[in-house]
């Protein structure tokens, strides 16, 4: 069975996300979609030219909504990343313009009869998550956010560095909103056998700046290059396989929680039919509120962006 992924967006995030999945060989089939035809084409053929000295080959077709029909997975990547370079450093800021754009794409992804699972990556992510699924109909689990998949890492990145470990070996979730309001639930983390909490006692640990090292990461590598990629790259192509292998991963993604009513990042089970399975995680009185806030907080954006 042929496998056959799309991205939409070929910006730096989308042409990052394809790259890494040309010279993996992760699909047999590859969609590129933007409305800047020289660039998508320039890289279409910069990936042919990849070719001849990668172990792969993947069909690559440019611009073609109907090619969708039968793809696996889309993965969203659309957006304008200048209009985060605000001085709050906030997601949302690009929501008036991806908002107007998702809901055009969202239409003809629906128009070509795509039954596969999203995975967005399209910042505010859970907002349009959310429009996504609202637009195209598809099934609430069949649409997924990259969500705090990449704050979990950096969390992760940011306890390692300072345990002298690999980060692979730290365990446990950042939740809520991919933006300003997520929160590590440090609850949740494991490391070296042991809860992060009695970790941090004995080695003098400050995870309240540990907290803020993760959350501001996206924003130091912005303001370094003036956009992020390969991280959350990584790890939408991370979704895509999942989904593709129907590993039945367990991750924190923007997935739709009945009990908030709204997308927001949680752990869930990921396979070939998207969200599997929901987990239950035994939060915090302290953890249980800010979720709620972070939730309160995407369902005011998102009721704002369907008003319009």
């Amino acid at each position: 069975m042929s496998r056959k992924i799309a991205v939409i967006g070929m910006g730096h995030v989308g042409s990052t996300a394809a790259h890494y999945i040309v010279a993996n060989g992760f699909a047999d089939d590859l969609v590129l979609i933007d409305p800047n035809t020289g660039k998508v084409e320039a890289d279409a053929l910069d990936f042919k030219d990849a070719m001849p000295n990668l172990p792969f080959h993947t069909n690559i077709t440019v611009n073609d909504y109907s090619a969708l029909k039968d793809a696996d997975v889309i993965i969203s990547a659309l957006g304008n990343i200048k209009l985060q370079d605000n001085p709050n450093d906030d997601r949302f800021a690009e929501l008036p313009f991806t908002s107007t754009q998702v809901k055009d794409v969202a239409a003809k992804i629906k128009a070509s009869g795509f039954d596969g699972i999203i995975v967005a990556i399209t910042n505010p992510v859970d907002v349009i998550t959310s429009i996504y699924q609202a637009v195209t109909g598809l099934p609430k689990n069949h649409v997924i956010g990259t969500g705090t998949l990449l704050d979990s890492a950096r969390m992760k990145r940011a306890v390692a560095d300072k345990l002298h470990i690999d980060s692979r070996s730290v365990a446990g979730y950042n939740l809520g909103e991919h933006g300003n309001s997520q929160f590590t639930a440090w609850s949740t983390v494991r490391v070296l056998g042991q809860p992060i909490s009695k970790i941090a006692d004995e080695r003098d640990l400050d995870l309240a700046e540990l907290d803020q090292e993760a959350r501001r990461g996206g924003f130091t590598v912005f303001h370094g290059k003036k956009y992020t990629s390969y991280g959350v790259a990584t790890a939408a192509v991370r979704l895509a396989n999942i989904v593709l292998n129907d590993a039945l991963t367990e991750l924190p993604v923007s997935n739709y929680r009945e009990e908030y009513g709204v997308y927001l990042s949680y752990p869930a089970v990921v396979g070939r039919d998207g969200i599997v399975e929901q987990v239950q995680l035994d939060l915090t009185d302290e953890e249980l509120k800010k979720l709620q806030i972070s939730a309160d907080y995407i369902k005011t954006k998102f009721a704002e962006s369907t008003a319009k």
